[in-house]
């Protein structure tokens, strides 16, 4: 009865560690807060003058379309999200090094020893004498083991910590993802839009060249020009015609390149091109530098990183410190199934132990020191993503100013150019002007209207470079 009693000890021992593992070393909400940046909690409850939805950014319905499905097919974000998973998992385990940790076993077994050994010669004994020992010698156990490393040094709740701060970078490099990919296709969208009114351009000038060509060629027919003159219309009629070609080839890889993006096999992007000229250029006020600092995603993911990185060095610096573990086990032991669950075959332990690097700290020291060295990088790549914001705005910002100015200044010129266009086919009709003239003039107004409408395209990538740039918005 007293080993039974000492038994209900220990167990009850090991109950009240469990219970206080349990509660103490989980981490309140309030300390978790702790151990995350300002920024990455400001962002959650702060709305910013430069904060972004892209939904209320990007206005054209068929552009929504193709977002909405490259959010859901893209190959790439979906490996980023299974990778949130394992990070997500890694918490999990941190978690669990740090409570106790308990083994259910059940054993069945027999053993023979030598006949020259203690145990042999009582084996041989017994058979002489069957009336002395048991009939049937077999080994039995049905135990539970308990072990539990004490976490005196916070080593493995701070494990916990890095591993929760790595998890929310790797969301944070996920909102980064999202952002660069709606502005990949935006971007695309735009430029399929643009080659579309170059291709409209260009056939423009097909049908104006070839009725230029008709009037050249009666003109020839009336003694009025020569076949040099015929030769040179239609050798810029088909200069024109070769144009259509490359542009054409282009659309479908923009096309496919869109339709890679949202993770689908190629086929037609529905779009309206015939408003391009016309598409809206909000003006973005970019907000103050900390608002930039709280919105931009890689930002806050290199901020993320920096702070798992100043958690592990404290992990690595614990290394250098004793660990403690208490270990217990509780269960029965016979040699006889049918004695198995009787009070005398109860057995337990009890035992606790320290151990401390004593000499050979080779390995710990180059951990600690690994770890001090990505401390330095984490800082390095903060600074330079911090660093790379700013310009970005700055660069994106004024790259929509000056194209504002030049396709306003473009405008004026196309417009000059297609009223030359009609008076140098008047003054050519009736014998005032060099056909040289009406030549120069289309193909001037020609390049003019193209070097508008890629103006155009520049002033739209520059809307969608300032959406990134301002840290864009992933939902």
């Amino acid at each position: 009865m007293k080993k039974i009693k000492i038994a209900k000890y220990v167990f009850l021992l090991f109950c009240i560690l469990w219970l206080g593992a349990c509660k103490t070393p989980a981490i309140t909400d309030k300390q978790e807060n702790k151990s995350v940046p300002a920024s990455y909690k400001n962002s959650q409850d702060t709305i910013n003058s430069i904060t972004i939805k892209w939904r209320a950014y990007f206005t054209d319905p068929n552009l929504l379309a193709i977002i909405d499905t490259a959010l859901l097919n893209n190959q790439e974000l979906n490996i980023t999200l299974q990778e949130i998973e394992m990070s997500k998992n890694e918490i999990m385990a941190r978690k669990g090094e740090y409570l106790p940790f308990v083994n259910l076993g059940i054993g069945a077994g027999v053993d023979k020893a030598g006949k020259y050994t203690w145990d042999g010669f009582s084996e041989e004994d017994l058979k002489d004498n069957p009336y002395k020992g048991p009939k049937y010698i077999g080994d039995f156990l049905a135990d539970a083991n308990f072990s539990w490393e004490l976490d005196v040094w916070k080593k493995l709740r701070s494990a916990k910590k890095s591993a929760m701060l790595k998890y929310l970078s790797t969301t944070e490099g996920k909102n980064f993802m999202v952002t660069n990919i709606i502005a990949e296709i935006a971007e695309s969208y735009y430029e399929l839009l643009a080659l579309d009114n170059l291709l409209a351009i260009i056939q423009q000038n097909i049908e104006l060249q070839t009725s230029a060509l008709q009037v050249v060629k009666f003109q020839k027919e009336a003694a009025k020009v020569t076949q040099l003159a015929v030769n040179r219309f239609e050798a810029q009629l088909l200069n024109t015609k070769n144009l259509q070609y490359d542009i054409q080839q282009k659309i479908i890889e923009t096309e496919n390149r869109i339709n890679f993006l949202a993770g689908r096999f190629p086929k037609p992007i529905i779009r309206n091109s015939a408003d391009f000229n016309n598409s809206p250029l909000d003006i973005i006020q970019s907000g103050i530098p900390s608002q930039l600092l709280v919105n931009r995603p890689d930002i806050r993911q290199a901020e993320l990183q920096l702070s798992a990185a100043k958690i592990d060095v404290e992990v690595a610096k614990a290394n250098f410190y004793p660990s403690f573990r208490l270990s217990a086990g509780v269960g029965f032991h016979a040699f006889n199934p049918g004695y198995l669950i009787r009070p005398e075959s109860i057995l337990y332990n009890l035992a606790g132990d320290m151990m401390a690097p004593l000499i050979n700290k080779n390995a710990i020291k180059s951990t600690y020191f690994n770890a001090n060295l990505q401390q330095i990088q984490a800082v390095y790549n903060y600074e330079r993503s911090i660093l790379n914001a700013h310009i970005e705005v700055v660069n994106q910002l004024s790259r929509i100013e000056n194209y504002v100015k030049s396709y306003e200044t473009k405008s004026k010129e196309v417009e000059i150019l297609t009223q030359s266009i009609t008076i140098s086919n008047s003054l050519f009709r009736s014998a005032r002007a060099d056909y040289m003239e009406v030549l120069l003039t289309q193909r001037e107004a020609l390049e003019s209207r193209m070097q508008q409408i890629e103006i155009k395209m520049k002033q739209m990538s520059a809307k969608v470079n300032i959406y990134k740039a301002l840290g864009g918005g992933w939902n």
